[in-house]
């Protein structure tokens, strides 16, 4: 990004079914432990007291704001607060935010229809905002203190990604000095869940195969993530701990509506990160793949490696979703911190769902983890609608 400011990552926080803590989570990744679940077990009260149990004010303050939202914003609430704090950065008049997802509570509107069906009576007055995404960006400035600019930016399975662009892209014409990237926990209603069987694009074993020959489809996950990111001056004047550098990103549209994903659109935001990097595609050394487990997906997202890397045996690829899921619009954003905490470890996460790869000439990581140095790393997103995203990430 030559001419612009640098843009560091100095924050990150997590809450899925694997970690409620970067180091857990790095851990669970690395032994390739599979959490691909529904975050069934999250309760506001519970995780204010795991996590603020020295600061009571902090906790009863969260607990106060998000109590009636739906779970989407009390899970973007609690990563939130956890980002910031952990970060020690003050935020104001400078600092931005970015909600990545769209739809976000599916479940509670389901659930409230019916609800209201049986009992019109019962509809609380609070639904007017609940239902809504926006309600995640005023639940969140107010924990945080961020008073810039905010808003919700939706891209199906790329929003997490395309958030971070967008936020990078703040940060580095020097608009913001901080900025807030939250991926909410994304709930599907069963409408939902039977739509995306219907369409084939769900496994119908409940095991998520990417790049096997065996893949059949994704696994619904559910997560929330965010991070901080910060101009480099910034963050260099305060001393901030800096993870990682955000290098370079691309983002670019097939210009067709479906589900059919296209190699052509995959390569060009590929290659745009590395351009906006200024680095070529021989200086990666790893790929955090879509790699969703579907038939025609994992085949075009194959080609498209290729095509950008070619055949380099020093190249790593994997994907994240078997451990994970898909966790829909959060995705980009778990699988982007997946990618700083492996570079972090130095090693990649196994694939632990891959016998029979359908490219063996992919440099796809086995079964078990690998030591593997990662100075530059890229993770892609490719959505629905046409959407491809890619995001560069330099270690720190």
């Amino acid at each position: 990004m030559t001419g612009l400011d640098r843009v560091l990552l100095t924050s990150a926080a997590v809450l899925c079914p694997l970690a409620e803590d970067l180091a857990g989570f790095a851990d669970a990744l690395l032994a390739g432990r599979r959490g691909a679940a529904p975050l069934t077990g999250f309760g506001l009260a519970d995780w204010t007291a795991r996590h603020l149990p020295d600061d009571p004010d902090a906790a009863a303050r969260l607990r106060k704001v998000v109590w009636r939202a739906a779970t989407p914003a009390q899970t973007a609430a609690c990563v939130a607060v956890e980002a910031v704090t952990r970060s020690g950065a003050k935020l104001g008049d400078r600092s931005g935010l970015i909600v990545a997802g769209g739809n976000l509570a599916l479940a509670h509107q389901a659930r409230t229809a019916l609800d209201f069906d049986a009992k019109p009576g019962g509809l609380r007055a609070s639904y007017a905002l609940t239902h809504m995404d926006v309600d995640v960006v005023g639940a969140v400035s107010e924990l945080t203190g961020i008073r810039g600019e905010g808003w919700v930016l939706g891209g199906g399975s790329a929003s997490g990604t395309l958030a971070v662009v967008q936020a990078a892209r703040m940060l580095a014409a020097g608009w913001l000095d901080h900025c807030l990237v939250v991926a909410p926990l994304a709930e599907l209603s069963a409408a939902e869940i039977e739509a995306f069987r219907r369409t084939g694009a769900m496994s119908p074993t409940g095991e998520c195969r990417p790049f096997d020959v065996a893949r059949q489809g994704f696994v619904y996950g559910q997560a929330a993530a965010a991070v901080l990111l910060e101009r480099a001056s910034v963050a260099d004047k305060r001393g901030a701990t800096v993870l990682a550098e955000i290098a370079g990103y691309g983002q670019c549209l097939d210009a067709k509506r479906g589900t059919e994903p296209d190699s052509a659109g995959q390569v060009t935001a590929m290659r745009a990160a590395l351009r906006v990097a200024g680095v070529e595609a021989s200086a990666v050394d790893y790929v955090n793949a879509h790699g969703t487990g579907s038939v025609l997906g994992d085949e075009t997202e194959a080609r498209s490696i290729r095509t950008v890397f070619g055949l380099r045996p020093s190249l790593r690829v994997n994907s994240t979703k078997p451990l994970v899921g898909h966790c829909l619009s959060a995705a980009g954003l778990i699988e982007l911190i997946a990618t700083v905490a492996q570079q972090k470890a130095g090693s990649c996460h196994p694939n632990p769902n891959l016998d029979t790869p359908l490219d063996p000439e992919l440099a796809l990581v086995g079964r078990s983890a690998e030591a593997h140095p990662i100075r530059t790393a890229l993770s892609n997103s490719f959505a629905f609608g046409g959407i491809n995203a890619s995001v560069l990430v330099r270690a720190a």
